[in-house]
């Protein structure tokens, strides 16, 4: 049986104006999502499909790709997620499931699903790379996005990304000398992306502004310094507060903090990022927030 895996992301900078081009920071997490496969010429033409969510199953799936039905599941509208994408699978590729084989996929996703670490994008690049296709037009017509996170699953590294005018993508080493001193912090839930961003495409945009979170991204990869890190930070994150007219995470749950908190990726839920300061578990841990990773715990 084969094996593949994708790491899964943090988005640092230009959370929302990413969809419009705007420059990304983004970093590989050390916790990802595993994809095994193998195949048998039988002439069944069938897809045995079985997901794993920290080493225990969760979805049962077996699909018929002559036809493209599901004969058989535990979950329909996962398996009918399945089906949908791996049927893209099928056009975008010149030889996978264009035979009449029996495949055996199986997937483990090594963090808790309301972490928000790519589990959606973690799956589209290995079934990519098994089927020698491009992630990023797999993602497009499976699920869209702005494809940061495929190009980190994709580099299995940090990059710079943009997608306008077309996606491109530098693969960069990321490990600022004062990563000792940042933290990440779950917020205790899942925030819809899809959500958040339709929230951002109803507000009047400017290319003014995607430059302006660009410039600030580039900033943020030459600090050297942890002070005006943590100053752009907050910079970064009160400008898209003012954007899209929701207040910080700072401001509604960590009002007392004496140090930056910045959200990543859509507001609201998934992980922020911040600073350890003196007492900085007890406090956290003393509002409910009891998920913290140092940056080398976290991040590859």
């Amino acid at each position: 049986m084969g094996e593949l895996y994708s790491p899964g992301k943090l988005m640092l900078t230009s959370e929302y104006f990413a969809v419009d081009g705007a420059l990304v920071l983004a970093v590989p997490t050390k916790l990802g999502q595993e994809f095994f496969f193998d195949e048998k010429q039988d002439g069944n033409s069938i897809i045995y499909w079985e997901a794993y969510h920290q080493d225990q199953l969760w979805l049962k799936t077996k699909i018929d790709y002559k036809n493209w039905q599901v004969l058989e599941t535990n979950i329909s509208s996962n398996a009918e997620f399945i089906l949908k994408t791996l049927k893209n699978v099928q056009k975008f590729s010149e030889t996978k499931l264009k035979n009449t084989h029996t495949y055996f996929f199986k997937t483990n996703l090594q963090f808790p699903s309301d972490y928000g670490l790519g589990s959606s994008s973690t799956l589209m690049n290995n079934l990519a790379e098994w089927a020698g296709i491009d992630p990023f037009e797999l993602n497009e017509v499976s699920l869209g996005g702005s494809g940061y996170d495929i190009a980190v699953a994709y580099s299995k590294s940090a990059v710079l990304f943009r997608n306008k005018p077309k996606i491109h993508f530098e693969k960069i080493e990321y490990s600022p000398e004062f990563k000792d001193d940042i933290i990440f912090i779950h917020l205790n839930q899942k925030q819809d992306s899809r959500e958040g961003i339709n929230l951002y495409k109803s507000k009047i945009r400017s290319k003014f502004l995607i430059d302006e979170f660009s410039d600030l991204t580039r900033k943020i990869l030459l600090c050297n310094e942890l002070e005006n890190f943590s100053y752009l930070m907050m910079l970064h994150e009160q400008k898209i507060s003012d954007f899209i007219e929701i207040p910080t995470v700072k401001s509604v749950f960590f009002a007392d903090c004496p140090v930056f908190i910045k959200s990543l990726g859509a507001w609201g839920g998934d992980f922020v990022m911040s600073t350890k300061f003196s007492g900085y578990k007890d406090y956290f841990w003393g509002k409910g927030f009891t998920t913290i990773f140092d940056w080398n715990d976290l991040i590859i």
